[in-house]
């Protein structure tokens, strides 16, 4: 079956750093773009990052210079690196697969259950 497992999540202070990880089976990998969305409660889905199959990477203005997105197609995962985190980047974040379609991703034709991210003031 084709999954997406996001983890890394966690509780960590303001300024602090965070490494999530989506990690997918069932499909071919290496021929989809992968993004990472977010959202807090009361709030909307947000794009945050995204990584093409051929590595064009997008960041929303909020997290560029602090969030790194990468993939590695031998282990099926892409990453996300969070630096410098703030209270509003708290979130559940959730990893994404679309295939054709560049980035931002659009649709989102695979979903993780996503992985909480809690940065405390």
């Amino acid at each position: 079956q084709v999954q997406l497992v996001e983890s890394g999540g966690g509780l960590v202070q303001p300024g602090g750093s965070l490494r999530l990880s989506c990690v997918a089976s069932g499909f071919t990998f290496r021929y989809y773009n992968i993004g990472w969305f977010r959202q807090a409660p009361g709030k909307e889905r947000e794009g945050v990052s995204c990584i093409t199959s051929d590595r064009y990477t997008y960041y929303a203005d909020s997290v560029k210079g602090r969030f790194t997105i990468s993939r590695d197609n031998a282990k099926n995962t892409v990453y996300l690196q969070m630096n410098s985190l703030r209270p509003e980047d708290t979130a559940v974040y959730y990893c994404a697969a679309e295939q054709w379609t560049g980035c931002p991703i659009v649709r989102g034709d695979y979903w993780g259950q996503g992985t909480q991210v809690t940065v405390s003031s």
